[in-house]
C-alpha cells in the first residue's frame, strides 16, 4: 500500500526533478564564481534529460523515470560576449536561478502533497 504511493510516476517524476533542481543549482553557482575566468564555458544539465524525462513520463513508468540520470556538461549554445572566451552572462545566470528557485519551489510541494496524503491516510487528519 504505501510502496504503491512512492512508485506512482507523479511521486517519482517530482522527485527525480528535485534532483535535477539541486543540479541545476550547482551549475549555476559554478557559473557566477567563474563569471570572470577567461575561456570559462557555462555548463548547466544536458539539455537530453528533458527529452528523456518527456518520454519516460509519456510512457508513465515510474522504473523509466527512476532511471534517469541527468549530467552537467558544457552549454554547447553559449556564446562568449567579451574576447576572454568566457561564455557566463551574469543576468542570465541570475534569471537562470530565479526560474529553478521556482521550480524547486513547485516540485517541492509536489512531493510534500504526496507526503500529505500519506500522513492522512495513517492519522486520518491533514495536519
Amino acid at each position: 500500500m504505501v510502496n504503491a504511493l512512492f512508485n506512482q510516476p507523479t511521486y517519482v517524476a517530482g522527485k527525480k526533478l528535485l534532483d535535477v533542481a539541486e543540479m541545476r543549482q550547482t551549475a549555476i553557482a559554478s557559473n557566477l564564481a567563474n563569471l570572470e575566468t577567461p575561456n570559462y564555458r557555462r555548463v548547466d544539465i544536458t539539455p537530453t534529460f528533458a527529452t528523456e524525462l518527456d518520454q519516460a513520463l509519456r510512457g508513465a513508468n515510474a522504473g523509466q523515470i527512476a532511471s534517469l540520470q541527468p549530467k552537467i556538461s558544457v552549454d554547447q549554445t553559449a556564446t562568449a560576449a567579451n574576447r576572454d572566451g568566457n561564455t557566463v552572462q551574469l543576468e542570465n545566470e541570475l534569471m537562470a536561478m530565479g526560474q529553478n528557485t521556482l521550480a524547486h519551489n513547485f516540485e517541492t510541494q509536489l512531493v510534500s502533497g504526496k507526503l500529505m496524503q500519506l500522513r492522512l491516510a495513517i492519522t486520518g487528519r491533514p495536519v
